[in-house]
């Protein structure tokens, strides 16, 4: 799969010479900053939660007294523009912003759908004592941190779920949630806040489901379990360290919130520009 760069300015947009394969690969070539993925939807021409991702950006560079190379309202045009020049094919792109210059940067590749088969069948995933530097903002700093770590994700590992003190705070690229009977457990502090938990939060809520907000232990017992990303929406977890969630395969709530979000995602994704 391709992997372009473009360095943006308010007056350009300069294409990158791209040797990565990967958008981990293009993160690592740049100097550390705050970067945020995301895919599209609809023909190129909306993303569920732009604002959000834009502020990961923004938010951190403004406090640090940095100038960003371009505006929020110039980035949405050169998103608009890369992803028209992708289609047929929907998105997925990085926006990562440098600490040291203030220099933004977009890489895009094809959108690839995730299979169907894990929706149906669940992934496994396993569990590493480590945690985010700094919980609360994307650094790119974590992408190298934890580089090792992540060349565990092959064969039948689907993501790494970050362990402290024996309890569960998040996956390395997902958010994590537990559930027993009708209560969904997902750690509050510790975390990164994702744009996509916040939606299956309030999709819950509107499930009649009530939010336990704790770290679970990894040895706790769960009915079901699964996690959230922007590009995979909700994605089953049916073993823990090769040993079975509950039942062993996707669980009624856990479909449940995984149908609501996909609509969820078609009435509230909103307009690049």
């Amino acid at each position: 799969m391709t992997v372009q760069g473009f360095h943006l300015t308010l007056s350009r947009m300069t294409a990158m010479d791209v040797t990565a394969s990967t958008l981990d690969g293009l993160t690592a070539s740049l100097s550390e900053g705050f970067y945020t993925t995301f895919s599209t939807l609809s023909g190129g021409t909306r993303v569920l939660g732009l604002t959000a991702h834009l502020k990961r950006l923004y938010e951190p560079a403004q406090n640090l007294g940095l100038h960003p190379s371009v505006d929020s309202k110039k980035l949405r045009e050169y998103i608009a523009e890369l992803t028209r020049q992708s289609l047929p094919n929907e998105s997925r792109l990085r926006l990562i912003l440098t600490k040291d210059t203030g220099d933004v940067y977009i890489g895009v590749q094809p959108f690839v759908p995730t299979p169907e088969t894990v929706y149906r069948d669940g992934v496994h995933v396993i569990t590493r004592e480590m945690a985010r530097h700094d919980p609360r903002i994307k650094g790119t700093d974590f992408i190298a941190q934890s580089a090792e770590q992540r060349k565990l994700v092959k064969d039948d590992i689907y993501e790494i779920l970050l362990v402290r003190h024996g309890k569960i705070l998040e996956g390395m690229t997902s958010n994590f949630y537990a559930i027993n009977g009708k209560t969904l457990i997902t750690a509050q502090k510790g975390i990164l806040l994702g744009v996509t938990r916040r939606a299956v939060l309030h999709l819950a809520r509107g499930q009649g489901m009530s939010i336990e907000y704790r770290s679970p232990h990894v040895d706790e017992k769960f009915n079901e379990a699964f996690l959230t990303s922007s590009s995979r929406g909700v994605v089953p977890i049916v073993k823990i360290d090769g040993k079975p969630v509950g039942q062993g395969s996707p669980g009624v709530w856990t479909n449940t919130l995984s149908l609501a979000y996909q609509a969820y995602v078609q009435e509230r994704s909103e307009a690049i520009i």
